[in-house]
């Protein structure tokens, strides 16, 4: 399908050398100032009333002025043209140096890793660049909504991103308050859960997501039914503090509330692995300075946290 752009192929041509020429009252000026001939001008400004349909200038042997078509294309064109040149170094300076609006996608209950491991040093070390997060728990493609990165566990991402592991492969657990378990018998065999209230997770494509358990070594998914559903880990494991049921999540978001005792695991021996949380991007051919420097403050900061463990 043909498309009728509002401004044709070529209809910048000539708009600069008609600007220096205007300011200056002078076609030899303009050229020098352009490092071109005067011919070379003359040409760009024929070929620039000939599009527009107008004389702009009023030329004789001892002067050049403009014609009232020129002084209402002067007077709109100059700052237009200004205009581009501002935005054309601004884009330029994005380009040359980390700088500008960072923006990430990235899901409630990884916030705390990602702050506390790479995004505050970030900004302290990249100061020109300001870190936009976007919380959700949609998987968002990055790119068609005008993110520069994501973060996601790897099993969630598109094939076509590139990748950066920020974590090793990840356990899923199943938790429950001692308050609960007070009232209900903690559970041995997967079977079992069928007597209990399960907090079920609602992925972002509207199905709710079943629980999985390493079996030997083979990954079996369990239908499991319970009081509350949300579309956020976080949330689930606040309803199991809560004494509301179990709760089936990755075991970084649940390390505190385990460490605390404020729940503890069940079904411990049936825990599977995922493969953990990931930055991604779409393009390395793509990337901008400040997306850069972050993907390779990253990479430091994790072979700084492996050494450190």
């Amino acid at each position: 399908m043909k498309h009728n752009f509002t401004v044709r192929q070529g209809a910048l041509d000539g708009v600069e050398a008609f600007l220096q020429v205007a300011e200056h009252r002078s076609f030899r000026r303009a050229s020098a100032d352009l490092n071109v001939s005067p011919s070379a001008v003359s040409q760009a400004i024929r070929s620039l009333e000939a599009r527009i349909g107008a004389a702009l200038f009023l030329r004789t042997t001892r002067s050049v002025g403009l014609t009232e078509a020129g002084e209402r294309f002067f007077a709109r064109a100059k700052p237009a043209f200004e205009e581009l040149v501002g935005a054309s170094q601004v884009a330029k300076e994005l380009g040359r140096r980390p700088s500008g609006l960072l923006r990430l996608a990235v899901p409630p209950g990884v916030l705390p890793i990602l702050l506390e491991s790479f995004i505050a040093s970030f900004c302290r070390d990249f100061p020109e660049v300001e870190v936009e997060l976007s919380v959700s728990s949609e998987l968002i493609d990055a790119a068609a909504k005008g993110f520069d990165a994501g973060v996601r566990l790897g099993q969630f991402i598109a094939a076509d991103m590139v990748t950066l592991r920020l974590t090793q492969s990840i356990s899923l657990v199943t938790v429950a308050s001692p308050a609960y378990l007070r009232l209900h018998n903690a559970p041995q065999r997967i079977k079992d859960l069928a007597d209990h209230a399960c907090l079920r997770m609602r992925r972002s494509n509207g199905a709710i997501a079943p629980w999985s358990f390493l079996v030997g070594n083979k990954v079996v998914d369990a239908v499991v039914g319970g009081p509350l559903i949300a579309n956020d880990y976080v949330a689930l494991l606040w309803a199991a503090v809560d004494a509301m049921g179990l709760a089936h999540l990755p075991e970084g978001i649940a390390q505190d509330a385990l460490a605390s005792g404020t729940v503890v695991r069940v079904l411990k021996q049936f825990e599977p692995s995922i493969p953990g949380l990931f930055l991604y991007y779409p393009s390395r051919n793509q990337m901008m300075p400040k997306l850069r420097a972050f993907v390779d403050h990253v990479k430091r900061q994790s072979k700084v946290k492996r050494k450190a463990d």
